[in-house]
Formats: structure tokens, C-alpha cells, sequence
């Protein structure tokens, strides 16, 4: 199994498990990040907490291995659609959504972490949108919500200079909600958060997502999707892609 998912006095916790490969999303992830969403829209869940296995990755983005498959625009469209899709619903829950950065989130990992409405980073993660550097932009939606996250002006910075951020960086930008030096910060989160009973958290995040209808959110996603499958299918995109393989092969050698 490629993840875990596991629920222990309100709190529900998803750990993507795939270490080996950085964490890498591939179907499976994606259908636990389903099953995610599924149980936290019918049951009695707190918070939910995503967070990934290892110290090194809290998620690299897609598996290339796998989606470097997809060619043209209509093989790239439902993959991405289909992550966009759970991501909103990740967004749009009616509970808090916290984001535990163990390590490096790059890419599509960036876009999971953007979509939880909290981001605690470990001191020693790196994260950024790296998607300008494989010639496409933010396919999951990722780009959408950290406008809605952060000023123009730094969203716009993060997006088009295409590099790892420090985790100071991160906190300096307000994309970092908290850095994480040891695992008395996590616990000081929360003991803060069990302050304030649910109720109060479900109806500030109502307000939130209000918003985010009125606003026109899920369609701003939808455009933004549709533009990274156009892009996909560009020879440049698929030139980007393998000279970064075979950087990593010869790294391996």
C-alpha cells in the first residue's frame, strides 16, 4: 500500500508511503487521497492531517515514471483532473486541514500542501512550484490556491522563479505557517487548536469556502488544469522531462 490512512481521537492522518521513490504520487495515492475525502465528509473528524513517510520527501509531485507515459493533451487531462478534483475537496472540507512537511515538497507536493488550509514545515525541508523548469505550469490546482494564499506579488514570484524555497524563506513569505524544530512545535500546535471547540473551527472554515464558491474557485481550478494539459502535450515539456531523467540516471551512477 502506498499510503496510510488512520483516525485516533478525531484526528484522521494521511501518510503517503512511498519513501523510496520520494513519495511520488501515483493511481494508488490518488485513490487514497479519495478514500481520504470519502471518510472525512461523513465522519466525526476534528482535523486531518496530511503529512508523508521518511525525513527526506513530503512529496516530489507525480511519479514520473509513471505519468511520463501520457503524451498528448487528452492523456494528460484526467490525471490531472482527477488530483485537481480531490485536491478542491481537500480544500473545501469543512474541517481544518494541516499539512506536515517531514521533508521536500516540489511541484505537485507543493500543490498538496498549498491546498491545506495549515503548513508545518521541518526546519530542514525545501519546497517549491519547480513545474516552469519541465516547461508547464501547476496542474492540480496548486497555483489557484496559493493566490488565494498568499499577496499577487509573492505568489506570482513563487510560481515563476521555479525554485526550492528554505523553510526561513517559506515562513518570511507566509506560505509556512509554523516551522517545525522539534516535536514539542507539533504538539504546541495543536494544544493551541484544542482551545477552540470544533464547532467554532467548522464555521470559520464556512466562511472560508463561501468565499471560495462566490469566487468562483473550482472553475479557476478548471482553467488552470485545462492550461497545464495544453502545455503537457508540447515537445518542450517531453525534451524537459527526459533531460531531467537522464540527469537523475547519471547522478545514480
Amino acid at each position: 500500500m502506498s499510503y496510510k490512512l488512520e483516525i485516533s481521537e478525531q484526528i484522521m492522518t494521511f501518510t503517503i508511503d512511498r519513501p523510496d521513490i520520494r513519495n511520488a504520487i501515483n493511481d494508488e495515492v490518488m485513490a487514497g487521497f479519495e478514500e481520504l475525502v470519502k471518510k472525512a465528509e461523513e465522519g466525526d473528524i476534528r482535523y486531518v492531517v496530511i503529512t508523508a513517510s521518511g525525513t527526506k520527501a513530503f512529496c516530489s509531485g507525480g511519479d514520473l515514471s509513471v505519468f511520463h507515459e501520457l503524451k498528448t493533451e487528452a492523456e494528460a487531462y484526467p490525471m490531472l483532473k482527477r488530483m485537481s478534483d480531490v485536491l478542491y475537496r481537500i480544500k473545501t472540507l469543512p474541517v481544518p486541514v494541516i499539512a506536515l512537511l517531514n521533508g521536500a515538497a516540489v511541484g505537485g507536493g507543493c500543490e498538496i500542501a498549498t491546498a491545506c488550509d495549515y503548513r508545518l514545515v521541518r526546519e530542514h525541508a525545501k519546497c517549491g512550484f519547480i513545474q516552469g523548469t519541465l516547461v508547464i505550469t501547476s496542474g492540480w490546482g496548486g497555483g489557484t490556491y496559493l493566490f488565494e494564499t498568499l499577496s499577487h506579488e509573492r505568489a506570482l514570484q513563487m510560481l515563476t522563479e521555479a525554485r526550492v524555497y528554505t523553510a526561513a524563506e517559506l515562513l518570511d513569505n507566509g506560505w509556512a505557517t509554523k516551522i517545525i524544530h522539534a516535536e514539542e512545535d507539533i504538539h504546541n500546535f495543536f494544544k493551541a487548536m484544542n482551545k477552540i471547540r470544533p464547532e467554532v473551527h467548522g464555521a470559520y472554515k464556512s466562511i472560508a469556502i463561501r468565499k471560495w464558491e462566490a469566487t468562483g474557485l473550482k472553475g479557476r481550478v478548471e482553467a488552470e488544469v485545462r492550461k497545464c494539459a495544453e502545455l503537457w502535450a508540447e515537445d518542450a515539456h517531453h525534451e524537459a522531462v527526459d533531460s531531467f531523467l537522464n540527469k537523475k540516471q547519471e547522478r545514480m551512477k
